[in-house]
């Protein structure tokens, strides 16, 4: 008989992901089931709030796809309306934190929800709504989050893509669909016709790219434009400079305010004459002769770093 020890017993492991309860799946709306719920909030989507609803669960699933949503993510959606892209992130993150302004579809979207998310009830997955102005909004509850996933109306796009990108520094991946025009302009590169203010400021925080278009007919009401996916990703710091964000912003606007004139003259104000805004562009290293759509959010960086100091009185 041996006297070699029987092998002591492993320790406990988690269970593997494969072992997991596997998540209850949401069920996405579809074009009846958004016209129905609408029928019973009393809902008209409103052009005032650029409500046009997605009906197509299809696009839906692009959307998440397109936003490299996973079970890891804690999602902040802005503007979730019925709750048609809500389902869909609900169908994958960990969590989901909804700013809903409307008062009709804030309060009817827990409901909504929990008929078509049974994750939510089985403790798979999270959601939290907040009945809030997304352009007010200052703090979120719970773990910060990690990606913004949002249907953004043209008329409040680009302000609240750039409030929830300062605000939240925790984000890092964004996947917004919004006006074709609007995707244009946020996915430029210096040197285009359509590269503008919303292309420099968008890029002070991350890498923007185009994610794909979208049609008329997966909305309802159908609007009369297209509408294109936008992804960002954070960058790993902004841009080097010795002042602040909001210097380097004034110099962008001031740039953009005539942008079909030169630097020199359109930086006049800013600078407080053509004379000075030379000085500053030679200091920054730019062409004087240049237009704003020129440059990089790097160069304008150096250039609000070159703005002659006010001369006090």
């Amino acid at each position: 008989m041996s006297d070699t020890p029987p092998p002591a017993p492993l320790p406990s492991e988690p269970a593997s992901a494969a072992e997991q309860p596997e998540r209850l799946p949401a069920r996405l709306l579809g074009p009846a089931e958004v016209r129905k719920l609408a029928e019973r909030l009393g809902v008209s989507p409103t052009k005032k709030l650029g409500q046009n609803f997605v009906i197509d669960p299809n696009t839906i699933r692009r959307i998440v796809r397109a936003g490299d949503v996973t079970a890891d993510d804690v999602v902040v959606e802005v503007g979730p309306g019925l709750g048609s892209l809500t389902l869909g992130l609900l169908d994958v993150a960990r969590r989901v934190v909804a700013v809903e302004i409307d008062p009709t579809l804030a309060a009817a979207l827990p409901r909504t929800l929990a008929e078509h998310a049974p994750g939510i009830a089985a403790g798979q997955v999270e959601f939290e709504l907040v009945h809030s102005d997304a352009l007010r909004v200052t703090d979120l509850p719970g773990p910060p989050p990690t990606a913004l996933v949002a249907n953004l109306p043209y008329n409040v796009a680009v302000p609240v893509l750039l409030h929830m990108l300062e605000r939240f520094p925790s984000i890092e991946r964004t996947l917004i669909m919004v006006q074709a025009e609007v995707a244009d302009r946020l996915a430029a590169e210096p040197g285009s016709r359509v590269y503008g203010v919303p292309s420099v400021k968008a890029r002070w925080f991350a890498d923007v790219k185009r994610a794909g278009a979208i049609g008329r007919n997966v909305f309802w009401p159908a609007p009369n434009v297209d509408s294109g996916l936008v992804r960002l990703d954070r960058r790993d710091a902004p841009p080097t400079t010795l002042v602040d964000r909001r210097a380097v912003f004034a110099a962008v606007d001031a740039a953009f305010a005539q942008r079909r004139k030169t630097l020199r003259s359109a930086l006049s104000g800013w600078a407080g004459s053509p004379a000075a805004a030379e000085q500053a562009l030679v200091a920054a290293g730019i062409d004087p002769s240049a237009r704003g759509e020129t440059l990089t959010v790097e160069e304008f960086a150096r250039l609000a770093e070159k703005r002659p100091k006010a001369e006090s009185a």
